[in-house]
């Protein structure tokens, strides 16, 4: 083990690491053949000697030993130093109405009981307090975040009773537009927000919810700025200026966050990292759309990729040029507005030297290599999050 990497385990142990956005909540789902009511926690004295299988039913989970094919399980947090994480309690662009809302319901409930399913090592955490204490008991603190507008129906009151449940962040839209805000992805409706997008965003930060502007438009982006006062988050986006992928930052964009007071938490994702990644995504949505699928469906261009990688070798990326969207976005937003996002168990590929939630030291050993110093790192980890969490919570006091 290097120097730096020794420096930067010892760094973990003293300041959180608070990751973005992990979307093990909906891998658990799949693997329960869709549905996040029969996906059952065995607590590890069930299944001892069992490496995290738990029972031949794949519905039955042993978080407390190494998952096969999942980038995230207890052994792994702990060897990555993750001291808080938003778990994603994410539903897909193909649900809406009722069907939406019950989706990201089954979801929390999900989340909550894998949460309350190991004591020992998670903890709920509903506030920036909440997390400097579960960190300092050595437990993860676990936060939800809700990945698409769609989600609340258009309805105020849904929006409500997610943060009532628990949830501290709502990803406006996901890979589709949603009536009231333009995705990343989708061709241009609103041309930003609605006038009701705007009413959401302000209820949001009157209730003391973050916005997370990962997956939107730029337009969506700056409406969202304009009328913020709260700070803002990107859950798990990169720099655009660094690899040109929809989903990801802007640099005018960037420079209203730091006078915003949010946060960009750099993503993981190798189509959001590397451009020969986000060229080969982008002819692979193209072949998509021939064939006639819906390139923002998730599980139709999957389905296709195995296909298309016999003919298109896919590149890779890799720690280094994820280090490089960092250091891009703290030179132009500043140290105080950038963070991690990693989208651990949302991709079914990852850059090579981060395999999964175990390499976060690998990571801050590069950047203590590349001259970032300790109260960078620390503010890259957990603080910059933890201040915009708490200006959100101060500012819907007041409110």
């Amino acid at each position: 083990m290097s120097e730096f990497e020794h420096q930067a385990r010892d760094l973990l142990r003293r300041f959180p690491l608070i990751d973005g956005h992990n979307d093990l909540p909906w891998a658990l789902r799949e693997r329960a053949a869709g549905d996040a009511t029969k996906v059952r926690f065995a607590p590890s004295a069930e299944v001892a000697g069992d490496p995290g299988q738990g029972s031949a039913d794949p519905a039955e989970v042993n978080l407390a030993a190494p998952v096969a094919g999942l980038h995230t399980d207890l052994p792994r947090l702990a060897a990555g130093g993750v001291g808080a994480q938003f778990w994603s309690v994410y539903v897909p662009s193909s649900l809406a109405g009722d069907g939406a809302v019950t989706a990201v319901l089954e979801q929390i409930d999900l989340a909550r009981r894998m949460i309350a399913g190991y004591p020992q090592a998670l903890e709920f955490a509903l506030t920036a307090a909440d997390v400097e204490r579960i960190f300092a008991a050595g437990r993860v603190a676990s936060l939800l975040g809700a990945e698409g507008g769609h989600a609340i129906a258009g309805s105020l009151g849904v929006l409500r009773m997610l943060y009532a449940l628990g949830v501290r962040y709502l990803t406006l839209t996901h890979n589709a537009n949603v009536g009231w805000a333009d995705s990343a992805t989708d061709e241009p409706a609103a041309g930003g927000l609605t006038d009701f997008g705007r009413d959401v965003v302000r209820e949001m930060q009157r209730i003391g919810m973050l916005v997370d502007l990962s997956h939107v438009s730029p337009d969506t982006m700056r409406d969202t700025l304009d009328v913020a006062v709260a700070p803002v988050i990107f859950s798990h986006s990169s720099a655009r200026a660094i690899c040109d992928a929809p989903r990801n930052v802007p640099d005018d964009v960037l420079t209203r966050l730091a006078a915003n007071g949010g946060v960009c938490m750099v993503t993981f994702v190798p189509a959001f990292v590397s451009q020969a990644c986000a060229d080969w995504m982008s002819g692979l949505k193209t072949e998509a759309a021939r064939r006639g699928m819906d390139p923002r469906n998730l599980h139709e261009l999957f389905s296709l990729k195995p296909e298309w990688e016999l003919a298109h070798p896919v590149p890779q990326a890799t720690l280094a040029q994820v280090a490089d969207h960092l250091e891009h976005v703290r030179k132009v937003a500043g140290v105080e507005h950038v963070g991690l996002g990693g989208d651990f168990d949302g991709t079914p590929d990852v850059t090579v030297g981060l395999p999964d939630v175990s390499a976060y030291p690998a990571l801050f050993a590069e950047l203590l290599a590349r001259g970032w110093t300790e109260a960078d790192c620390a503010a890259l980890a957990g603080g910059n999050v933890l201040r915009a969490l708490r200006e959100a919570e101060t500012f819907a006091a007041r409110a």
